[in-house]
């Protein structure tokens, strides 16, 4: 769902930055962590802003609105005041008040300079204010754009790794429609007690801290330190390290990610839960499992959260290893419909099957698993681990999370069953713009890049017409991609090179337009003519022809007429593969 930089794909990188491996400890009231805690032996490996322009071409979107604001530039782009530092780690503290629906807070940000140093911007989003901004024990000087701040730092040395904090405070924008329509979300839970979620995806993190709010930059490893009411208990990402109860009625929880982490993805739930732990002994070995429900509602949880075990062994035999055996993971109940937090999923689904308790595909195949433990899970492998470097190819991870939906099904209840459901959600298609939006204003593109990108990959997967090809190079997306920053030319571009056919145009199609391919026929007895129409040039995606359940053949059809003689069996029962998203027109015309 919708609500950062690790190197370009195929650079190197150091692992974690470690601060104390021992587990939870007492809490540490920090500004920002001192240069003996983490390790700085080894480089990172950053996207310069030429590269970054190289990555975000203008590809050709016409039909896309074009009515970018210069706001929507410094929130997109990489910028020459984001593109000469590379963060390092994030140090966030935050209190989050329920009495007034305030927060108060700092950010330690900890940076290499890998470029010649400029103003650094800083994104936080109005009504929010930064108090102060220190480095080196001195206050730093800012200027304010909108929603970006501009910090005038002195005795950046490119290959010198720097760390300053952001104090900062205010009422922060309240989510109207979580998680589509995010922020801060303060709500009370069914016994009328306090319960406070982050949704943020698109809108960005920095609605509720500072950060380098761009998908381009994540932290090698980040503290969440979460300030709150003695009465409430507070969840993040990652793993609790301590807990530290003060004397004036607040109590702080310590959590800490090793691994690299999109902003977007880091979230903070607060209320009065009941957490209990299981664990899966998987590909990666032991993942621990630590699901948090209100207290009200835990014995349900402990029925409807065991789907998550049946759902982590799909995944893997699809998509290989989790991507954060390190820091665990976590569902944690929100008062949200969900979003894919990378080791802290929230749930927010009513302990029902199918999408709030309605099966999106119409076959009933949708109401034997609960949509949220599937789909969100899913993007700990497509969003999370691997992720777009611009929301423009959102695609990359919600087309295979809602492809997700159709293998977990298939891994259930067959393959016939899986197909069944992928086709059954192809009806909600609108075709309304291009799934791939502009590059450089984080514009998101159609709300296709569900259904009609789950339908593109079944697809082709259909094109391969080989399992164990398209199994292995679904696994080789997730280990040469994964814990990197991606863009959707090179998953495309990995796709084709490892099916054994060229799907660069198939991508073109049912990307970056709006048009479905239309298989023009004619039939004279048991002679076939047919060609593509209403396509992209160039565009040659074989199809396969059926003849009952057993019989089926392959064309290859380009724009112009072709023509065959057919098999009597496909001449009286003709009909096109219904697993290719394509449609169909018989037609008069000559060939």
């Amino acid at each position: 769902m919708d609500c950062g930089a690790r190197p370009q794909a195929g650079i190197g990188r150091p692992g974690p930055l470690k601060l104390d491996e021992a587990g939870p400890r007492p809490y540490r009231d920090l500004a920002f962590i001192s240069a003996g805690e983490y390790d700085s032996a080894m480089p990172l490996a950053f996207l310069s802003l030429a590269l970054a322009i190289t990555l975000f071409p203008l590809a050709s979107l016409s039909a896309q609105d074009t009515g970018f604001t210069h706001a929507d530039t410094l929130r997109g782009m990489v910028t020459r005041e984001r593109a000469w530092w590379d963060v390092v780690f994030y140090d966030l503290h935050v209190t989050l008040d329920p009495a007034d629906s305030t927060i108060r807070g700092r950010n330690g940000i900890t940076y290499l300079v890998v470029g010649k140093p400029a103003a650094m911007q800083i994104d936080l989003q109005e009504p929010l204010q930064i108090d102060s901004v220190v480095q080196d024990g001195k206050r730093v000087g800012y200027r304010r754009d909108g929603n970006a701040f501009f910090l005038a730092l002195t005795g950046q040395r490119k290959g010198t790794q720097r760390t300053l904090s952001v104090y900062y405070r205010g009422r922060p924008r309240v989510a109207v429609k979580p998680p589509w329509d995010g922020g801060l979300i303060w709500a009370r839970d069914p016994d009328g007690q306090a319960w406070i979620s982050t949704a943020c995806q698109g809108l960005g993190a920095s609605v509720w801290w500072p950060t380098k709010d761009t998908q381009t930059d994540e932290p090698d490893s980040q503290r969440v330190a979460l300030t709150v009411p003695d009465s409430l208990q507070a969840v993040a990402n990652g793993r609790l390290r301590g807990i530290e109860r003060g004397s004036n009625g607040w109590t702080t929880y310590e959590w800490f990610v090793t691994s690299p982490i999109n902003n977007y993805d880091i979230a903070a739930y607060v209320g009065r839960y009941a957490g209990y732990t299981d664990s899966y002994e998987g590909e990666g070995g032991h993942l621990t499992l630590d699901f948090w429900p209100l207290a009200r509602h835990r014995d349900t949880a402990q029925v409807q959260w065991r789907q998550t075990k049946p759902m982590l062994k799909c995944f893997e035999h699809w998509f290989g290893p989790y991507p954060w055996y390190h820091d665990g993971y976590q569902l944690i109940e929100a008062p949200h419909l969900g979003m894919e937090h990378q080791s802290a999923v929230a749930y927010g689904n009513g302990f029902e099957n199918g999408y709030k308790g309605r099966d999106l595909s119409g076959t009933g195949w949708g109401l034997t698993w609960d949509f949220i433990v599937v789909h969100e899970s899913a993007h700990e492998w497509f969003g999370n681990s691997i992720t777009t470097a611009d929301r423009a190819d959102m695609w990359v991870h919600e087309s295979f999370a809602n492809y997700s939906e159709s293998l977990f099904t298939e891994c259930q209840y067959g393959k016939a069953a899986g197909a069944a459901y992928v086709l059954g959600v192809r009806k909600l298609v609108k075709n309304d713009k291009p799934i791939v939006a502009p590059y450089g204003v984080n514009a998101e593109g159609s709300g296709d890049m569900y259904n009609k990108g789950g339908n593109m990959l079944h697809t082709i997967r259909h094109i391969i017409d080989n399992d164990s090809t398209w199994r292995a190079t679904l696994r080789g997306l997730g280990a040469t991609f994964r814990h990197k920053i991606v863009t959707g030319k090179e998953i495309q571009d990995y796709i084709s090179a490892h099916a054994g056919v060229d799907l660069h145009k198939v991508f073109e199609q049912y990307l970056t337009t709006t048009k479905i391919p239309l298989f023009e026929y004619r039939l004279d007895g048991n002679k076939l003519a047919y060609r593509w129409a209403n396509v992209v040039s160039g565009f040659d995606m074989p199809v396969r022809l059926t003849a009952g359940s057993d019989s089926s053949m392959k064309l290859s059809p380009t724009e112009s007429w072709q023509s065959t003689v057919l098999p009597r069996a496909y001449a009286d029962n003709f009909h096109l593969d219904e697993n290719f998203f394509v449609e169909t027109r018989r037609t008069a015309g000559t060939n």
